[in-house]
């Protein structure tokens, strides 16, 4: 019987919850029992919903501090509590860093790192004040820690997401517990404007060693895991949820490449 984490009772906000990424990490909360609020500066096309419970979305912008502090105030209003806060909004379009503009290289930096800070630090005090206080999550990428060519700001932007994590996790310790989650390459709706077509996608797919791309709920299973007791004692942690990463460069000329593929497709 597989395990089943109960989070009846809790309250979780999702920024950037409307698709994507985001949208998995909502629909993994509500099958736990949660209450879920969610935001985006547009909203979805359709209502959220499953097995009963609603999510319930605002629009907001979290580039703006003003726009977050009334968000989370309207939440406590709602519950009078905030449990989980999961800072999963960001993003980049591809493009070459010599030739972007000042405010493009800004937005993105917004988004992805002073984002999670205008939300860490509004959530913060509700938390510090719960009797069991409460989890932020950040949503970070491997592209921190590796070169990210046509995403240089992104890449740094969660770098930085990552260093603040590890920071807060003692700044808050031991009310508030933070982790980071590093996500691989993801089976999103928007996945083809960055790796092409179903036959370039394959293509990338295999270079990760488990040869799939992670799906929305693998994200959303791992924010459920470090919000869950389960991980009480895990803080200033970063989770690799990225099927392995992917095959070192070397292995391309190497005489056992192949035995090694060979290997990892009949696992």
């Amino acid at each position: 019987m597989p395990l089943q984490l109960d989070m009846s009772g809790k309250v979780v906000l999702v920024t950037g919850g409307a698709r994507g990424v985001g949208d998995g990490i909502v629909e993994v909360f509500l099958r736990a029992g949660a209450r879920v609020e969610f935001c985006g500066r547009t909203a979805p096309e359709t209502s959220r919903a499953v097995a009963g419970r609603q999510a319930y979305f605002s629009q907001v912008d979290v580039r703006e501090p003003d726009q977050v502090d009334r968000w989370i105030e309207e939440i406590v209003e709602r519950h009078g509590r905030i449990d989980v806060a999961v800072n999963n909004a960001g993003g980049a379009p591809i493009a070459d860093f010599a030739t972007a503009s000042p405010r493009f290289h800004r937005r993105i930096t917004d988004l992805n790192f002073l984002a999670p800070v205008f939300v860490s630090r509004a959530v913060f005090p509700v938390m510090d004040a719960q009797d069991d206080g409460g989890v932020v999550l950040n949503i970070t990428s491997i592209s921190a820690r590796r070169p990210s060519p046509g995403s240089a700001v992104y890449g740094a932007a969660k770098a930085a997401l990552e260093s603040l994590t590890t920071t807060l996790a003692v700044e808050w310790a031991p009310r508030v517990r933070v982790n980071a989650i590093s996500c691989g390459l993801v089976a999103t709706p928007g996945a083809t404007d960055h790796y092409g077509d179903a036959e370039q996608t394959a293509r990338v797919a295999a270079t990760i060693p488990r040869g799939v791309f992670a799906r929305p709920g693998d994200i959303g299973a791992a924010c459920l895991m470090l919000a869950s007791p389960l991980a009480a004692h895990i803080t200033g942690a970063v989770l690799n949820v990225d099927g392995g990463g992917e095959w070192p460069a070397f292995l391309q000329h190497s005489p056992h490449t192949g035995v090694l593929t060979a290997r990892s497709r009949e696992r």
